[in-house]
Parts: C-alpha cells; sequence; structure tokens
C-alpha cells in the first residue's frame, strides 16, 4: 500500500485516503477500560508476541508502548493517524505496532484488545481490506478472538458486533462546501446507513474542507458489502463534487480563482497563521491545484502540510515547546517553508 502523504492515485483530487479498521478482542478478557495498568500491560505483551514471532511480520514492524514514550511523541502518533484518540487516552496500557511505511498500524488496548488498521491513498478500500483481512487471519491464528456464532465478533461498543469493521473514505469537497449543497449530501449519506466526521475522526470537527465518510453498521452484513456500499456512496458524491466544481467555474470563474491565488499568497507571506485558518487555506489551493489554476504546487506538499501544522507535530519539528502564540508562528513558517521548496 502507498502512503496517503506521499502518494497519488486515481480520483486523487476528491479522495485524498481509504482506511479499514478491524476490531478484535481476545476471549475471557475483559474489555481494556476495565483492565488495570498493569493488566493492561500484560495483555499488551501478550498480544505483541505473538503477532511479532510470525515470520510473515517479524522484523517488519516495530511496537511502540504509549506508557514508554513521552506526551508529545504519543501526540505525533495521533496527529499523523498512526493511532486513534481513544489509545491515547488509554497511554498506560496501550501501545501500537506498526510498519516502516506508516500504512498499517495495531492498536493494542485502545476501545477494543485488538484495532488493526490499513490506510492507503485514495479511493482504494479493497487494498485496504485485503491487507487488513490477511493480518487479522494470522494474529487469529496466535490468538483466541471473542466470537459468537450468531453475532460475529464481540466488542466493547453494541455497533461494531457483527464484522467488526468499520471502512472510511477521506474526501475533499471544497465545491459543494463553497455552495453549501453539503448539508443536503450529508443528510442524504446519514440516511444510507453512512456517518460523517471531521480529519481525526469521531469527535473531531470538519476543517478544511474534509470529510470523513464511513459506514455505520456492522451487524447482518458482510465486509464486501460494507466496502459495496461505501464505494457506491463515495461515488455519487465524487460525481456531485465534480459537478458543483463545473458549475462555480462556469459562473464564478474570476471569484474562484481571485480566491484562490489570494490563500496562496496568504500561506507564501503569513507570520501567524491559526490552524483553523491554515486549513481553509490549504483547501482553497489544494482546489486550485486540482482545477489546473494553480501551478508548480505539489498536492504531496499540501497533505504533508495537513499533518505538520498540527501542534504537536509543529513542537516536534522544531523541538521546542510552543505556547498558543509561538504555534501560530511556527505553523506560518513550516507553509512558508514548504510552499518554498522546488516542486
Amino acid at each position: 500500500m502507498e502512503n496517503w502523504l506521499n502518494a497519488e492515485g486515481k480520483n486523487d483530487d476528491i479522495v485524498i485516503s481509504s482506511r479499514v479498521r478491524l476490531a478484535r478482542n481476545i476471549k475471557d478478557i475483559p474489555f481494556p477500560d476495565k483492565l488495570s495498568a498493569e493488566k493492561g500491560k500484560e495483555i499488551v505483551e501478550m498480544i505483541n508476541d505473538s503477532i511479532l514471532d510470525l515470520p510473515e511480520y517479524k522484523d517488519k514492524f516495530k511496537t511502540t508502548k504509549l506508557w514508554e514514550s513521552d506526551s508529545l511523541n504519543n501526540k505525533t502518533y495521533f496527529e499523523k493517524h498512526l493511532i486513534s484518540y481513544k489509545l491515547l487516552s488509554n497511554c498506560k496500557k496501550a501501545a501500537f505496532i506498526s510498519d516502516k511505511d506508516e500504512t498499517i498500524s495495531i492498536m493494542l488496548n485502545e476501545e477494543d484488545h485488538i484495532r488493526i488498521q490499513c490506510i492507503t491513498s485514495s479511493l482504494n478500500l479493497e487494498e485496504a481490506y485485503d491487507t487488513a483481512d490477511n493480518l487479522d487471519n494470522l494474529i487469529e491464528s496466535k490468538v483466541d478472538y471473542a466470537y459468537d456464532e450468531r453475532l460475529g465478533y464481540l466488542t466493547a461498543c453494541p455497533t461494531n458486533v457483527g464484522t467488526g469493521m468499520r471502512a472510511s473514505v477521506m474526501m475533499h469537497l471544497p465545491a459543494l462546501s463553497i455552495s453549501n449543497e453539503i448539508t443536503d449530501i450529508l443528510k442524504a449519506v446519514s440516511q444510507v446507513g453512512m456517518t460523517i466526521r471531521g480529519l481525526y475522526g469521531e469527535g473531531s470537527k470538519v476543517s478544511g474542507n474534509l470529510y470523513q465518510i464511513s459506514n455505520q453498521i456492522s451487524l447482518g452484513i458482510t465486509e464486501k458489502e460494507i466496502m459495496n456500499n461505501l464505494n457506491a456512496v463515495i461515488n455519487q458524491i465524487i460525481n456531485q463534487e465534480n459537478i458543483s466544481r463545473q458549475k462555480l467555474m462556469q459562473n464564478y470563474s474570476y471569484e474562484i480563482e481571485d480566491r484562490m491565488h489570494r490563500a496562496l499568497g496568504i500561506l507564501k507571506s503569513a507570520r501567524l497563521l491559526d490552524l483553523s485558518e491554515g486549513l481553509d487555506l490549504i483547501s482553497q489551493v489544494r482546489l486550485g491545484v486540482e482545477l489546473g489554476i494553480i501551478k508548480n504546487v505539489d498536492k504531496k506538499l499540501l497533505n504533508s502540510l495537513l499533518v505538520n501544522t498540527q501542534p504537536a507535530m509543529l513542537q516536534k519539528i522544531f523541538n521546542t515547546k510552543l505556547n498558543e502564540k509561538d504555534k501560530n508562528y511556527y505553523r506560518a513558517r513550516i507553509v512558508r517553508e514548504t510552499l518554498d521548496q522546488k516542486n
């Protein structure tokens, strides 16, 4: 799989990344929230030893125990989409196993004992699922999962019971947002069993015109049906976004072009930039690049800014503790330096 930050694939103008996550638990062991820190660490060690003992993955993965890592590093893992906020909050008894390309992350003691997460670029749910499913089968050969013949995989949250699968797609939908058509789109999506979240999933707000759309139903439906249903919805939204872009350029081309170039000018010259404004301006520039209006800006650089402008990443990059004002200053600086790179 290709890391979504560094790749450009089919439909990457609108679909930024695809993710499949499988939730699994160990038979006869309480869910992570019921485990003490000491017991949780024991579970981590047991699962970790089982996974890293698999010949297919030996020496190809590394384990990060959050209780041994400092708070700043842990936050950067979250901002890079390697772990969830729930795993971060369970840091005293949680860990994750990742590959060198950072496309696979196996979270240990999140809401469930095991969360297998695979993220790839563009609209490619099948590849993400195949990778996750293969890894799931290998782990199941070593670990006795909590499973019910009637219900399927048993999970801490009832909405995940069944396949335990959440498939999601990150979409960039600026035209639908500008034209105020996005509200109707999101209502329609929720009516067909999908949910909409922001850049960092559950609990996060939509910013930078980035929408994460995923299945809500996991019980009474197969993994293939989940992917087929989500793919159908995503393709409809892609079509609507393209139509909206065409309308905007037909009716408001001067205004849209002006908006895009002003956004690029601000990003290249600003000395202070808060996160919300930064993501919005990056979205406008990205739309300009996708429409061929803005030249010589690499979308891979724009992808990197989605992560590198986040609070913890800024402190990691510049190796210094930052207050809010400092963050705005260094955020503007990293944006200027990134856009100054040769494309």
